[in-house]
C-alpha cells in the first residue's frame, strides 16, 4: 500500500470542501493546480510556473485562514508551498476570479479590468500572478492603496514586458470601478467546521507528515521523531524539493499550532512565537523598533514574508538570514522547548558553524524574546541589507548595529553584527572593543574598520567577493556613524565617498 492517512488534506477550493489523501506530502500546490485538480485532471492551468523557487511570482495564490473567526487573506508562492499546509484553510487561484465575476453583469473582476484597460499585460505570462497579488490587495484595503502600498504588494512579482508603471496605474484604477468583493460568510462557516477535524497525519510510502495542533502535541512529536524535517512556511525547503530534488523525510508541520503564533508584550520583553509570519513579526518588531523599518521593507517579497516565519528564518541557521544580526544586536534571545522543558539561550549564543546550531535532540524553537528599551534610554540602532538587486534578492551583507552613548557621547553599551561574512552570523568583538568606552570620532571609526579584518575572514561566492564583503562592512559602521551619531546630512563629498557601497 502507497499510503495510509487517517484523514484526507481538507480545505475550501472552487466554491466547496476538497478532500485529498493521494498525493505526496511534498507536491506543491503549484503541481496540485496544474496536474491533479478535479477526480478527471481538469487543470487549473492559470496559474504558471516560472522560476520553481518563490522569486518570480508567476505562480501567486490567495490562501485564506481564520483568525478570531475573520477571514484573513495573503498571497503566497504556489510553487514552494507543500500542499499539506493548506489543511483547513482556503485556496484561491486567478480562475476563482472569473467566477466572482460571473456572479455580477461585469465580465472581468475590477482588478483584470484595470489590467486589461490600462495595458498591464503584454506577454501574459505573469499576468496571472500579479492579477492574484493585486487581488489580496483589493480584498484587504479599503480605500484606493497609495503607490508604496502597491509596490509592497506586488514586490514579489516580475514582469519583463511592462517596466510595472501601467501596471501600478491600473492597481490604483481597480478601486474606481464597482466593488467587487469576495462573499465571506460561505466560506468562514466552512472553514470553521474544518477546525474540529482531528489533527492530520499522512504517510505516504516511507515518508510521514504530522500537523499537530497544540503545543503539547508538536512538543511531544519531536521528541518521537527527532530527526523529522520542520516545516512552516517551505520558503527554503521548498527550493531543495523544487530545484534540488531532494527527498525531505518525515515532515512535522508548525503551522497549526495555535499557541506559537502569538504575540505579547511581558516582562519588559516583546515574545514572538516560533510560528509569527515574518510580515507579523517584522511589522511588530518595526512598531517598537522604528529604524526597524527599512530592514523590514526589503527583507523578502509579500509573498515570502506571508508564508515564511521568524522562527524558520533563525532555526534555519543560514549565514545570510537578514533577521540575526539585527535581531543580536538588539540582544535577543531564544526559548527553547524539548518536551516540557524549556531554557533560555541568547541568539548570539545559538549558531555554533555552518546551519549547524545549540539546538539539541528533540529541540526546537518556540519564542524569540526581544527587549523592549525604555524610551529614555540614548541608544542607536541601525540595519543595512546589502545586495545586487533592491528588490527580492539575497544579501550579499547584513549589517546591524546598536550602540548606547552617555551625555558625553562616549560609548556605554555596543553590539555590531554582520550576516553574510562568515559561515555564522556573528558579532564583530574586536570592532566593538576598539568602539566601547570611548568618545566616537572619524578616526575611532576608522580603526574600528580596520578591527573588522580582525573579526571575520569574508565568504567568497558568486553574490560578492571577499574584498568587496569587507569594504562594504566597513562603509556600513561608517554609515552608521554618520547618520546614526553625527546626525549629519551627509553635505561632505568625504561622507558621500564614505557611502559608496562598490
Amino acid at each position: 500500500m502507497s499510503k495510509v492517512s487517517v484523514r484526507p488534506i481538507t480545505f475550501y477550493f472552487r466554491g466547496q470542501k476538497q478532500q485529498i489523501d493521494t498525493l505526496s506530502p511534498t507536491t506543491t500546490v503549484l503541481q496540485y493546480l496544474r496536474e491533479y485538480v478535479g477526480s478527471d485532471k481538469t487543470r487549473q492551468t492559470g496559474t504558471k510556473e516560472g522560476c520553481a523557487e518563490g522569486d518570480c511570482g508567476a505562480c501567486t495564490v490567495v490562501i485564506g485562514e481564520l483568525v478570531n473567526d475573520q477571514l484573513q487573506l495573503h498571497s503566497v508562492n504556489a510553487c514552494i508551498q507543500f500542499l499539506p499546509t493548506l489543511d483547513g484553510k482556503a485556496l484561491f487561484s486567478v480562475e476563482d476570479l472569473q467566477t466572482l465575476s460571473s456572479s455580477t453583469e461585469a465580465h472581468l473582476h475590477p482588478v483584470q479590468q484595470a489590467m486589461l484597460e490600462y495595458h498591464g499585460s503584454q506577454c501574459g505570462f505573469c499576468t496571472p500572478g500579479f492579477i492574484m497579488s493585486l487581488w489580496s490587495m483589493y480584498e484587504n484595503e479599503a480605500e484606493m492603496p497609495s503607490r508604496a502600498t502597491v509596490t509592497d504588494y506586488i514586490s514579489g512579482n516580475l514582469c519583463r514586458c511592462t517596466g510595472y508603471r501601467p501596471i501600478l496605474d491600473a492597481a490604483q484604477k481597480a478601486f474606481d470601478y464597482p466593488k467587487m468583493m469576495l462573499e465571506r460568510q460561505n466560506i468562514i462557516d466552512e472553514l470553521k467546521q474544518m477546525q474540529d477535524l482531528p489533527p492530520l497525519q499522512l504517510s505516504y510510502l516511507h515518508q510521514q507528515f504530522f500537523a499537530p495542533k497544540t503545543l503539547r502535541e508538536f512538543a511531544t512529536l519531536r521528541q518521537q521523531y527527532p530527526q523529522a524535517r520542520i516545516v512552516a512556511g517551505s520558503t527554503d525547503v521548498g527550493l531543495w524539493v523544487t530545484k534540488l530534488g531532494r527527498e525531505l523525510g518525515d515532515l512535522l508541520y508548525i503551522g497549526q499550532v495555535p499557541e506559537l503564533k502569538n504575540i505579547k508584550v511581558q516582562a519588559g520583553r516583546l515574545e514572538i512565537g516560533a510560528n509569527v509570519s515574518l510580515s507579523d513579526a517584522l511589522s511588530k518588531i518595526t512598531e517598537i523598533y522604528p529604524d526597524f523599518a527599512d530592514l523590514q521593507r526589503r527583507f523578502a517579497s509579500m509573498p515570502i514574508k506571508n508564508a515564511g516565519t521568524l522562527g524558520g528564518n533563525i532555526a534555519n541557521g543560514s549565514p545570510i538570514g537578514d533577521s540575526m544580526p539585527a535581531l543580536i544586536t538588539l540582544d535577543a534571545a531564544l526559548r527553547l522547548r524539548c518536551g516540557e522543558q524549556t531554557r533560555e539561550v541568547n541568539l548570539a549564543d545559538f549558531y555554533l558553524d555552518y546551519q549547524k546550531t545549540a539546538l539539541q535532540t528533540g529541540e526546537f524553537v518556540e519564542t524569540i524574546l526581544i527587549p523592549i528599551r525604555e524610551p529614555s534610554t540614548a541608544f542607536k540602532f541601525a540595519s543595512y541589507k546589502i545586495s545586487k538587486r533592491f528588490e527580492q534578492d539575497i544579501s550579499a551583507v547584513c549589517a546591524a548595529f546598536y550602540c548606547e552613548l552617555d551625555k558625553n557621547n562616549v560609548v556605554q553599551s555596543i553590539r555590531i553584527a554582520f550576516g553574510g561574512m562568515a559561515a555564522i552570523p556573528k558579532r564583530a568583538f574586536n570592532a566593538e572593543k576598539v568602539l566601547l568606552g570611548q568618545s566616537l570620532t572619524p578616526e575611532r571609526i576608522e580603526q574600528a574598520q580596520v578591527a573588522l579584518a580582525k573579526d571575520y575572514q569574508p565568504l567568497n561566492d558568486g553574490r560578492a567577493s571577499a574584498a568587496y564583503r569587507l569594504q562594504v562592512a566597513q562603509n556600513c559602521l561608517q554609515r552608521f556613524y554618520i547618520e546614526k551619531i553625527k546626525q549629519s546630512s551627509v553635505a561632505r563629498l568625504d561622507d558621500l565617498i564614505a557611502l559608496v557601497e562598490v
